[in-house]
């Protein structure tokens, strides 16, 4: 029986995570949830998986929460209230694995206090690894804590690689990832109609179901620029040996090409329980409760390279990880401002490259050599992001 800790439990990654839990129930306990302010979500959460530990990071919503479970069958429940918490569960001793899925800079303190405690780190907040980098992938090797990718398309790569192969490590015989990208809901849109792209268009993914931030960054692609840096680390692999791929159908989640010339693929409907549950299983394989891909109702694949012109934030991304140091920092840090204010309403949808490229250019690409450094890098980013903002506001 193993004990999990799920940072983000409301998320769409936290839901699907239970219900995977719920399928094996006699091999997962859950020890804590977290949530920010959904205390709605979480109480029916924790009235049905009874953890130790709830960790509510809005302290307002906390104080509710406390009161809401008071006279309950959970009222024993340790409550615990405010962002160094999350640091707290994830390190507890009871817990052997930690869903890191809290989006956004907000995650990385305890996904990386994760990684430094020696935990199984199933890692769904692609932030925390792009911001901190070279410092995450060390303290994992330092801590001989073991990380698996949740992120669909990394999670695939992961299973396309060699037998026993580890995360962070060279995998020699692999010389390139094609990295697939649905392409979003504009993929074909004009690119002089983006720039009235409206938040409830930008949202609707159309294959998978995710938060708004995500979706955004889905459609603008900086999510797949994300994953680009990511992958980067988690493999060994230099920027150009992984190749961005359109591929509208996501039956394809990502592949590995090998010197001999063999291509290793994974496959499977777009549901995000599969990686989840083969992380969870791993080294071993377990039901998700996902059904079984049918060969025939997909008929075609289609693939087509990233149009860098229609989708900017990509090449943004590029640049970042070329750059190094503090920019994969400074673009993640700008890009959540500018997603933040196109979600309200604030700026146009084709604002947010502008935002984050103008943000990059009053940067040098510092050394990032201390969680320090990485930290005062995002602030200063955000702080510029807003300036650069005010300008921009319709």
């Amino acid at each position: 029986m193993k004990g999990i800790c799920i940072l983000g439990a409301t998320g769409s990654i936290g839901v699907s995570t239970l219900d995977v839990i719920k399928r094996h129930a006699d091999q997962y306990k859950v020890i804590a949830l977290t949530a920010n302010t959904n205390i709605d979500v979480l109480f029916e959460q924790c009235l049905e998986f009874k953890p130790e530990y709830a960790v509510v990071v809005n302290t307002a919503k906390g104080a509710e929460f406390k009161a809401k479970i008071a006279g309950t069958v959970i009222a024993d429940m340790t409550v615990l209230c405010g962002p160094e918490a999350l640091v707290t569960v994830a390190t507890l001793t009871s817990v052997n694995s930690v869903m890191a899925a809290i989006v956004g800079a907000a995650g990385l303190l305890s996904a990386l206090a994760a990684a430094q405690a020696g935990k199984t780190v199933l890692l769904a907040n692609k932030e925390s690894l792009v911001m901190s980098g070279d410092i995450f992938m060390q303290a994992i090797k330092d801590s001989g804590a073991v990380l698996l990718p949740i992120d669909s398309e990394h999670n695939a790569i992961f299973q396309c690689m060699p037998a026993n192969y580890t995360a962070g490590h060279d995998a020699p015989t692999a010389r390139r990832i094609l990295l697939t990208a649905s392409g979003g809901p504009f993929r074909t849109t004009p690119l002089d109609e983006l720039a009235n792209v409206t938040v409830a268009q930008a949202v609707a993914h159309p294959k998978w179901d995710m938060g708004r931030k995500i979706s955004v960054d889905s459609a603008t692609m900086m999510n797949k620029g994300l994953e680009l840096i990511e992958a980067c680390l988690l493999f060994n692999m230099r920027p150009e040996q992984i190749q961005v791929v359109i591929h509208p159908q996501s039956i394809i989640h990502s592949m590995v090409d090998y010197v001999d010339g063999s291509v290793l693929a994974q496959m499977g409907n777009p549901d995000m329980r599969i990686p989840i549950a083969h992380a969870m299983a791993w080294p071993e394989r377990f039901d998700s409760g996902v059904a079984p891909l049918d060969i025939f109702a997909v008929k075609q694949m289609d693939f087509e390279p990233a149009d860098l012109q229609r989708f900017p934030c990509l090449r943004l991304a590029m640049e970042a990880i070329s750059a190094g140091g503090i920019m994969p920092t400074v673009l993640n840090a700008a890009n959540e401002c500018a997603v933040e204010s196109f979600l309200n309403e604030q700026i146009r949808f084709t604002d947010i490259p502008v935002v984050i490229e103008r943000s990059m250019k009053k940067f040098s690409a510092t050394q990032a050599d201390t969680l320090e450094h990485i930290l005062e890098a995002d602030q200063q980013a955000r702080e510029q992001a807003h300036l650069i903002i005010k300008e921009l506001v319709v």
